[in-house]
C-alpha cells in the first residue's frame, strides 16, 4: 500500500477541500449549545416507514405509538413519497398484513375506509394532512412532514431524508452516488428557497451496503447532517476490519472540514423503523434512537432552526439536562437514573495531526474509506459521573462528547449495546 499525504489523497477529495475553503465562514459549530432563554428539550424520531413504502403498519398506528411513548415529534419518511396521492392497500387474508389490518380496525375503526371486490379487501391509506390533526397537539406532539429520497446504483444506495418539506423530491439521477446526493441537496435547497421553510437534509446510514466513504462525505461540503446511529440491524454501524464505523467517518469528516475552515457535520440517532408487529435484534423496531432538540416552540420551523444551529443531541437512552458551552469549557448535565453510572469521553482531533492516509480496497477491489492516522478522533479526556466537563486547550479542531451508561439498551441490536448519547461538535 502507498502512503500519501493530505495533498495527494485524490482529485475528488482535493476538490472537496477547495470547495470547503471557498465557503463563507460558518458560525462555530455548537456555538448555541448554551441554553436559550425559554427553550426546552423536545424528543423526536426523524426516520420512520409505513405502508406507504416498505413499513408494515398504517401511518396512524405508527404516529399513535410514538405519541403514546413520550415523543414530541415524528417525521414519517417513506421512500420517494410524501403520501399525497390516492392509494389503496390490499389486505392479505392471513399473516402480518391481516394482523396489521385487524389492529388498525380495532384502534381507528370509524376512520377506516375499505372496499371489497370479490375476495379482495383493500383499505385506503390516509394522507398525512388527513390524519395529522388527530395527533397534533400544541406543546405535546407534532407530525413533521418528511421523505426518504432514495436512489441506487450498482447495488449501493444514496438515501437522504428531507424533513419539513412540502412537495415530494423525486429520486435524482447521476453517474455516481455522490452526484445523486449532491443533487438531492440542491433539490432540498431549491424547495427551501421556494417555500420559505426550514428544510433539513440528512444523509442516512452511510454504511448500509457500504455505500458511502468518508471521502464521499467530504465531497459534499453542503451536507450538514448524517446518522451517527441508526436502529436498522443491517446498516453496519460499527464497520468492520476494512470499513470505518459511523463514528470514525464522523471524526474524519470533522477533522478535514475544520482543518479547511469548513462547516460542521451534525450527528443524529434514528430508528429507521419498519417492523411494528415482531420484535427483536433482527427486526427494524421503534424506540432505538432519537434526537433531543432544544427549541422554544414545538413547531417545525423552530425545531429545524435549532438543528441547523447544532442545538440538539442524539441518544439511545441517556438523557441530558443540559449541554453548555461557557468560554473554553464544554459541560454536560446528565439526568442520572438510579443505579446507573456514566462515562463521558470527550473526542476530537488536535491541530498538527498526522495528515497521512493509506488507500484501502475491499474484497471486490472497490475503494473504501482510507486508513487515517490514530491522531484523528482521539479521546481527549474521559470523565466519570453525571456532571462531566472539558476545558479546551485551544489546539483542538473540534470537541464532541459521547456518554455511555452501564444500562443495557432495551431491544438493542448491537453486541452488548449500552444506552448512549452523542453531543454535537464544538470548536475552540
Amino acid at each position: 500500500m502507498t502512503k500519501v499525504t493530505l495533498g495527494t489523497i485524490g482529485c475528488a477529495s482535493a476538490l472537496a477541500l477547495i470547495a470547503l475553503a471557498a465557503l463563507a465562514r460558518q458560525p462555530a459549530a455548537g456555538a448555541t449549545t448554551s441554553a436559550q432563554q425559554g427553550a426546552r428539550w423536545w424528543k423526536g424520531n426523524t426516520h420512520t416507514h409505513t405502508l406507504w413504502s416498505d413499513g408494515d403498519d398504517f401511518p396512524e398506528m405508527v404516529a399513535d405509538w410514538y405519541k403514546r411513548n413520550g415523543y414530541h415529534f415524528l417525521s414519517i419518511t417513506d421512500h420517494n413519497t410524501v403520501a399525497n396521492e390516492e392509494r389503496w392497500w390490499p389486505v392479505s387474508p392471513a399473516g402480518l398484513g391481516r394482523e396489521a389490518y385487524d389492529k388498525y380496525r380495532a384502534r381507528f375503526g370509524r376512520l377506516v375506509e375499505e372496499r371489497q371486490s370479490g375476495d379482495t379487501l383493500t383499505v385506503r391509506l390516509r394522507r398525512q394532512r388527513e390524519y395529522a390533526p388527530q395527533f397534533n397537539e400544541p406543546g405535546r406532539f407534532l407530525l413533521v412532514s418528511g421523505e426518504e429520497i432514495t436512489q441506487y446504483l450498482e447495488r449501493r444506495g444514496a438515501h437522504m431524508n428531507a424533513l419539513n418539506l412540502i412537495d415530494v423530491i423525486p429520486e435524482q439521477q447521476g453517474a455516481t452516488l455522490v452526484e445523486m446526493l449532491h443533487r438531492d441537496l440542491e433539490a432540498v435547497r431549491t424547495q427551501e428557497q421556494r417555500t420559505g421553510r426550514e428544510i433539513t437534509a440528512v444523509l442516512n446510514h452511510p454504511n448500509f451496503l457500504w455505500s458511502q466513504t468518508a471521502e464521499d462525505l467530504l465531497a459534499l461540503p453542503a451536507l450538514r447532517f448524517f446518522e451517527v446511529y441508526n436502529g436498522h440491524p443491517l446498516v453496519n454501524l460499527l464497520g468492520d476490519s476494512v470499513h470505518a464505523s459511523n463514528e470514525f467517518l464522523w471524526d474524519i469528516v470533522l477533522t478535514h472540514r475544520f482543518a479547511a475552515d469548513g462547516g460542521p457535520l451534525y450527528g443524529l440517532a434514528t430508528d429507521d423503523s419498519h417492523d411494528y408487529h415482531r420484535f427483536g435484534p433482527d427486526q427494524r423496531n421503534s424506540g432505538r434512537g432519537w434526537i433531543m432538540v432544544r427549541a422554544r416552540r414545538l413547531e417545525a420551523d423552530s425545531l429545524m432552526a435549532a438543528m441547523q444551529r447544532g442545538d440538539f443531541y442524539a441518544s439511545t437512552g441517556v438523557e441530558l439536562a443540559d449541554v453548555r458551552r461557557d468560554g473554553a469549557r464544554l459541560s454536560l448535565a446528565i439526568r442520572a437514573a438510579p443505579g446507573v453510572t456514566y462515562t463521558t469521553q470527550f473526542i476530537g482531533t488536535r491541530r498538527g495531526w498526522d495528515t497521512t492516509s493509506t488507500p484501502i480496497r475491499d474484497s471486490t477491489g472497490r475503494a473504501v474509506t482510507r486508513r487515517y492516522s490514530r491522531d484523528v478522533g482521539v479521546v481527549l479526556a474521559e470523565v466519570a459521573g453525571p456532571s462531566p466537563s472539558y476545558v479546551m486547550r485551544g489546539d483542538e479542531l473540534y470537541v464532541r462528547a459521547r456518554v455511555v451508561s452501564t444500562r443495557r439498551k432495551a431491544n438493542g441490536y448491537l453486541p452488548n449495546e449500552r444506552e448512549t448519547a452523542w453531543t454535537q461538535p464544538v470548536r475552540p
